[in-house]
This record gives structure tokens, C-alpha cells and sequence, in this order.
């Protein structure tokens, strides 16, 4: 009877790790959850246009990061109540978030199409979660 128990605990540790995701997409779900919060206290009207990556290619997602997270630096807030919450938000942003540059990158920051803050957010939010995705899909094949 011991056995058997031991057994049935043995394999319901074993898939709650299968399941589990990993540290890195933990990192990128809470960075998407981040970008997120800016969303509502960035200022979104007579503000500069920012060089917005669109679907960058698998070999372009460390240029597509980096130019996100520069962009984040032109971002203001929308008001001063907000600032506190703006500036943490930002410099949690700002933290490295892939290691090293990889493959080179035919296309810079500069050639990507500018956009509003808003819509900037919103694409640099779907890159977290494109992230989140593909590290989670990583994990499950590596078992």
C-alpha cells in the first residue's frame, strides 16, 4: 500500500512539473501584464510617433525588443497624478529582457513603421505574449 502511494505521489509531482511553466515565459507573461498597466497612463495625443515592430521575423525579435524598450524612454504620462506609476513602469521596461542579439537582423528600429503609443503598446505587448507562447511551447517539447 505504501508503494502505491508513493507511486501516486511520485507521478503527480512528475506532470505538475510537465505542466509548469517556465521562469523565462513567467517573465514575459508578467512583462505583457506590464506593458498592460502603461496602457492607461501613457499620454496617447500630441505625442511623437515611435518605430513600431510589426510581426518581426524569429530572427529579428532581440532588435524588435531593443527597439521597444528605447521607445519606451520618448513615452510620456498622461498626467502628473500618474508619474509615479508611469516612471516604475517604464524602468521595469527597460530591464534586459533576451539575452544577447543572435542571428544578425537585416532591419534596424528606424525601419519599422511609426505609430501611436497606443498602438506601440499594443505591439510590443503581442510580442511579450508571442514570447510567452513559444518559451511555454519550448518547455513542453524539451520533456
Amino acid at each position: 500500500m505504501e508503494k502505491m502511494i508513493f507511486y501516486c505521489m511520485l507521478f503527480f509531482c512528475s506532470s505538475m512539473v510537465l505542466t509548469a511553466a517556465s521562469p523565462k515565459a513567467m517573465k514575459y507573461k508578467q512583462l505583457a501584464k506590464t506593458i498592460d498597466q502603461l496602457k492607461g497612463v501613457v499620454k496617447d495625443k500630441d505625442v511623437e510617433l515611435l518605430h513600431t515592430p510589426d510581426n518581426p521575423g524569429d530572427g529579428c525579435l532581440f532588435t524588435a525588443v531593443t527597439c521597444f524598450q528605447n521607445g519606451t524612454l520618448k513615452l510620456q504620462p498622461k498626467n502628473s497624478q500618474v508619474n509615479a506609476t508611469f516612471t516604475k513602469t517604464v524602468k521595469i521596461l527597460r530591464r534586459p529582457i533576451l539575452p544577447g542579439p543572435g542571428e544578425h537582423c537585416e532591419s534596424s528600429c528606424e525601419s519599422y513603421e511609426r505609430k501611436k503609443p497606443q498602438e506601440f503598446l499594443n505591439s510590443f505587448s503581442k510580442l511579450m505574449q508571442k514570447l510567452f507562447k513559444n518559451a511555454g511551447h519550448t518547455r513542453a517539447e524539451g520533456y
